[in-house]
């Protein structure tokens, strides 16, 4: 497992899709696996490929988990799902 200064396990992100000036998962819905996520912060940057994209339930935060790997999880909501979300998760590519 590639480890950094900064820690390692799951990095975990929600956002909105639509109807809020912070709608920065507007394309989610799109990513396919194989995919890339670049994630950019004052620390430096990581990339990550897509192995899963699903709905899940609202109450569902067993998503959030730390992971032994390096991984991203995307999450917003679900149009015409009220008590779903979608959820996106990537490996760290090395």
């Amino acid at each position: 497992m590639k480890k950094h200064l900064y820690g390692s396990g799951n990095v975990a992100l929600a956002s909105h899709n639509e109807g809020s000036y912070a709608h920065y998962f507007g394309k989610i819905k799109d990513l396919k696996n194989g995919e890339e996520i670049i994630y950019i912060t004052n620390m430096g940057e990581r990339r990550y490929e897509v192995f899963e994209s699903k709905i899940i339930k609202e109450t569902n935060v067993e998503v959030l988990e730390n992971t032994e790997e390096n991984t991203i999880t995307l999450i917003t909501c679900e149009k015409g799902k009220r008590d779903y979300r979608r959820c996106v998760i990537g490996k760290e590519k090395i």
